[in-house]
């Protein structure tokens, strides 16, 4: 077997692993997804508590029924701008997997839509931007309708080194 034909055995398992429901929403007028596996619940916005010194994206925590959960604004997190929240805004709780086990954590989006099952043959890989660009958050492309859905990998979003600080703090 030519390593051109492992190279594309090795793309179509990666994308095929990809497959399953994810949950959609919306963040300055375009269409997210993240595993449903991940998602724990889904809450209206809920007073959050400052944390002194962390980064603009953190919002803060909240209290969910005795947990402390730190909360990121997702629009703030990927440089977008800084809006109010509205009725439709929400805090999606999530697991994610942290060098200290799994970790829950909030993130503040403008809506969530729907959940979607997408199959293999309706994601394409990420796109390469033929710049120095980390697009490793991103599990791919979900076509759908006349529409894309970015698919994030959350565990790669909120395992930087600020989380890591902040998942600390909580």
């Amino acid at each position: 077997m030519s390593s051109e034909t492992q190279n594309i055995n090795q793309a179509v398992k990666v994308i095929a692993e990809k497959e399953g429901k994810y949950l959609t929403f919306t963040l300055a007028g375009e269409e997210y997804g993240i595993g449903i596996l991940k998602i724990k619940e889904i809450i209206g916005m809920i007073p959050v508590t400052s944390v002194p010194k962390t980064p603009e994206f953190v919002k803060g925590v909240i209290n969910l029924r005795g947990k402390v959960i730190p909360v990121i604004d997702f629009r703030l997190r990927f440089g977008m701008e800084s809006i109010d929240y509205t009725e439709r805004s929400c805090i999606i709780i999530v697991e994610v997997l942290g060098p200290s086990g799994k970790v829950m954590m909030g993130i503040v989006v403008d809506s969530v839509s729907e959940v979607l099952n997408i199959k293999s043959d309706e994601i394409d890989e990420t796109p390469r931007f033929g710049v120095a660009l980390n697009t490793d958050y991103i599990l791919g492309m979900a076509k759908s309708d006349k529409s894309v859905k970015i698919l994030l990998d959350i565990d790669q979003i909120l395992a930087t080194s600020e989380m890591a600080l902040l998942r600390e703090a909580a």
